[in-house]
């Protein structure tokens, strides 16, 4: 079966980075567009960055300029930079990939468990 692992998250103050990386993992042809998505507590889940299979990328507003979103596709990895962090940056982060599978004709969106960002000082 497929697996998306994310791995990066922790405990950061603010101003500070992480990088997060997400690898795929499994019997895959290939994977279009590869995410990140976060939610807070008692917020709803929300796009943070995405990036299609080239270097075409879109962000939240709330994170332009402070977080990059790029890919090793010979890896089949997804990486999220995350720069300048803020308290309300605090979230859990999920992977997501659309993946196109062996015995299927169509792609299917996959997601991984989830790592926990906390920024505090």
């Amino acid at each position: 079966q497929v697996q998306l692992v994310e791995s990066g998250g922790g405990l950061v103050q603010p101003g500070g980075s992480l990088r997060l990386s997400c690898a795929v993992s499994g019997s895959i042809v290939s994977i279009s567009n590869m995410g990140w998505y976060r939610q807070a507590p008692g917020k709803e889940r929300e796009l943070v960055a995405v990036i299609a299979r080239g270097v075409n990328t879109n962000y939240v507003e709330s994170v332009k300029g402070r977080f990059t979103i790029s890919r090793d596709n010979a890896k089949n990895t997804v990486y999220l930079q995350m720069n300048s962090l803020k308290p309300q940056d605090t979230a859990v982060y999920y992977c997501n990939a659309r993946i196109l599978r062996y015995y299927s004709g169509d792609y299917t969106t996959y997601w991984g468990q989830g790592t926990q960002v906390t920024v505090s000082s």
